[in-house]
């Protein structure tokens, strides 16, 4: 069973839809005692960091968290929930992350190496390149493009965590992973067959790790 976490702040109806078109069950909270009965954890995010963190410490679930990712239990953290798995962001001033990944949150520059303007935020479909292709988040998955929808993006401080990445004038981590800890910098709820497809062996992990 997997808790998807409500803390005001995900999209809640793409996600869930995802899983019921794989078939598996899930259940929405934001109550520690209700999602602690979860075999993994999903964190969905859209908006900025520091009201993410905010909420999340509102609703008393950072250091269930925390605990929870040190216990080994699989954890996704999706679009604005991948932000909060690290260190810190710079939005609207530094703020402190769930420190369960090293590295800082940054926002996109609008300007390449070589001086040329771009568009932010990074919105659409972008093809996704692996790192890491034999990783249980991208084994079986296609080649193909997922959807964005951001302003800021992940600095990985330690290179092992970054499974995939895409290119927006520069590199753009998109899946990180340490451990039973992962994230997608873009939605796989609406990244049709390569987000579901990586849903799916987020699924798989945590049935296989019940």
């Amino acid at each position: 069973m997997i808790g998807i976490i409500d803390y005001g702040m995900g999209n809640l109806h793409s996600v869930s839809k995802a899983l019921e078109r794989l078939d598996y069950p899930y259940f929405i909270s934001g109550d520690e005692a209700e999602l602690s009965k979860a075999d993994g954890l999903l964190l969905p995010g859209v908006g900025s960091f520091r009201d993410g963190i905010t909420e999340l410490e509102n609703a008393g679930l950072i250091l269930f968290i925390q605990d929870w990712a040190a216990s080994g239990k699989p954890l996704l953290g999706i679009c604005l929930g991948m932000q909060l798995l690290f260190d810190k962001s710079e939005e609207n001033g530094s703020t402190n992350g769930l420190g369960l990944l090293p590295g800082r949150v940054e926002k996109l520059t609008g300007m390449s190496a070589t001086g040329e303007r771009y568009k932010v935020p990074h919105m659409g479909w972008n093809e996704l390149h692996y790192a890491k292709a034999d990783h249980p988040v991208t084994a079986g998955v296609p080649k193909g493009h997922v959807y964005f929808v951001h302003s800021y993006a992940v600095h990985v401080a330690d290179p092992d965590n970054l499974v995939a990445y895409a290119d927006y004038y520069e590199r753009i981590p998109a899946v990180v992973a340490r451990d039973n800890v992962w994230g997608t910098q873009f939605h796989p709820e609406k990244s049709s067959t390569v987000g579901i497809a990586m849903l799916r062996n987020f699924a798989d992990q945590v049935e296989g790790g019940k």
